[in-house]
């Protein structure tokens, strides 16, 4: 099947895409908390005759939707969760629609409705007999705290895939080759005594101390760990007034790291230490095991799929109108900043890129056998079946994700690069379900990789997902 009759498709549902990912931008929630948007995706897809399946993995806004009979079957990855303290206008100054509120700033409210539109478009190839085989879209809740993808893969809903297609919004077009860092994601929760801190300190014992020792005690285990491991943390709890001894306190660590056998030891000493600091103040403590992540596990067959897609596209339709708006919110990005997105780029294109507001020309891959210093739960479905992914024009070219520059670009022009986005997948899925070659050699490339035979990350001991964010 020539892959321009999906992307035709695609183009046919400008509109109806548009609405919704404007729809789920004004209505941003939290991971696991995504109950409207999720709604509104799954409710999207049901109208289009897709079997769905909530409640995914024990986790409500997580759910499958389905359609077609038989194999080849190609997955569809979407996201949906918004970030805490984003709230942003479309303005080109830091303007919160409602002060400490979430907002979209990573751009999920493009990243699920893209997918939903490749679904369809697929869906009605399908019917009118121009693809033989099935497509699946999953709703995968909370990738920002890394959760929801690692509980459905638990649950084995990815395993009768022959690929797996994801994209995120970004500052340029271009396949994503590089793999990611493995991820813990843990709280220690320290009890101790209180006490008035003057009258009888002596009489109490302080968890926020026990805090501070486990944290001095990683600073001293950071020398003796690989170069390319990541151990950071947060006090979220760290007692009331000073003259109260804490008698509770929580520290709340990711520790990040190539490999998974990396961060499983570096796990333990920390474990090690937390029990340490507990022994020191004589306190107690509780371990709570949030979550954890594989790095990603690329397929560069897939890749080279996805850049001869964008090759074949239109130019994204940016208007004078949306460039000028993102030259505004780049002139308010640092230099800093700007250098710093784009420092993996080669150096024969930094200075091209960094002309424009919006750049739209397709790159080749450029980051092939690196390892980002990022983390995401797409890296467990990479590991269970072949899987490829890349980056659409979205944002404004220097701008740092998880910005207010981001909100206001999702809330605007950014939905044009959204549906670029969804012709990319669409097409690339419709060459995996009608050429079986491609589709083999995608299969082969994964195993001689090492795909297969997924492991959990998360113990036995965790029996279901994290509560969700308030």
């Amino acid at each position: 099947m020539e892959s321009d009759a999906v992307v035709r498709r695609v183009e046919q549902q400008r509109g109806f895409l548009t609405d919704l990912s404007m729809d789920l931008w004004n209505r941003p929630e939290l991971g696991l908390a995504e109950h409207e948007s999720s709604d509104r995706l799954r409710e999207a897809l049901r109208a289009e005759g897709f079997e769905v399946d909530a409640a995914i993995g024990g986790m409500p806004t997580a759910f499958v939707a389905r359609y077609g009979d038989g194999g080849p079957t190609v997955g569809i990855l979407g996201e949906f969760d918004a970030l805490p303290g984003l709230s942003q206008e479309v303005a080109a100054e830091r303007k919160p629609i409602a002060e400490g509120e979430p907002g979209h700033g990573c751009g999920h409210n493009l990243l699920g409705v893209a997918g939903v539109g490749a679904a369809i478009a697929l869906k009605d190839a399908i019917d009118d007999g121009e693809l033989d085989g099935s497509v699946a879209y999953f709703g995968c809740p909370a990738e920002e705290t890394l959760v929801g993808k690692v509980f459905m893969a638990r649950e084995g809903v990815f395993d009768d895939l022959d690929a797996a297609l994801t994209w995120h919004p970004g500052r340029y077009n271009s396949p994503f080759m590089s793999s990611t860092l493995s991820l813990n994601s843990v709280r220690y929760e320290f009890s101790g005594e209180s006490a008035h801190a003057a009258a009888s300190p002596e009489s109490g014992r302080s968890a926020l101390d026990a805090v501070q020792l486990c944290n001095t005690g990683v600073e001293y285990m950071r020398e003796h760990v690989p170069d390319d491991a990541r151990v950071h943390y947060s006090i979220v709890d760290g007692g009331d007034a000073p003259n109260v001894v804490p008698a509770n306190a929580t520290v709340w660590y990711f520790v990040r790291a190539p490999e998974r056998e990396t961060v499983e030891d570096i796990q333990a000493w920390l474990d090690d230490i937390a029990d340490s600091a507990a022994t020191m103040t004589r306190t107690d403590v509780e371990r709570e095991f949030l979550t954890g992540c594989h790095g990603v596990l690329p397929n560069e067959t897939i890749g080279e799929v996805m850049s001869e897609r964008m090759e074949g596209l239109d130019a994204i339709p940016y208007t004078d109108d949306d460039r000028a708006f993102a030259a505004d919110l780049k002139a308010s990005l640092s230099r800093e900043t700007i250098d710093g997105q784009l420092a993996d780029l080669p150096s024969d294109v930094f200075e091209e890129v960094d002309s424009h507001a919006l750049y739209t020309e397709p790159l080749p891959a450029y980051d092939a056998g690196t390892t980002r210093s990022g983390s995401t739960d797409v890296g467990d479905v990479s590991r269970i079946v072949p899987l490829g992914q890349f980056w659409a024009a979205t944002w404004p070219v220097g701008t740092n994700a998880h910005s207010w520059q981001a909100v206001a670009a999702n809330g605007s022009f950014a939905a044009k690069g959204m549906v670029y986005a969804a012709k990319v997948l669409a097409g690339t899925a419709a060459e995996l379900l009608s050429d079986p070659e491609t589709l083999r050699a995608v299969r082969e490339e994964f195993e001689e990789n090492g795909g297969g035979g997924y492991e959990t990350p998360l113990p036995e001991s965790v029996a279901s997902p994290p509560e969700p964010s308030d």
